[in-house]
């Protein structure tokens, strides 16, 4: 979990030679905010590859890595 303030960003770096990604649902995110264009479906297949979203309404976003969902790779944004 990490917290930041509202309009701040936060990147995911890809640190293993895996397939990750970041998805958020739709359900775990504040009402109004389009998950699918704060998501990054494509895959960070490389060490050192990352993705940013930009955090503009407060609240808490729930997220997980796709292919190892089943695994526990999930965390939480909080905007304040």
């Amino acid at each position: 979990t990490v917290t930041i303030n509202k309009g701040d960003s936060v990147t995911w770096k890809n640190n293993a030679g895996f397939p990750h990604n970041i998805m958020f649902d739709e359900d775990e995110i504040p009402s109004g905010v389009n998950a699918d264009a704060i998501s990054h479906e494509d895959y960070l297949n490389a060490p050192g590859e990352t993705a940013t979203t930009k955090f503009d309404v407060s609240g808490t976003y729930s997220y997980y890595c796709e292919p190892h969902q089943g695994a526990g790779m999930q965390g939480k944004v909080i905007v304040k």
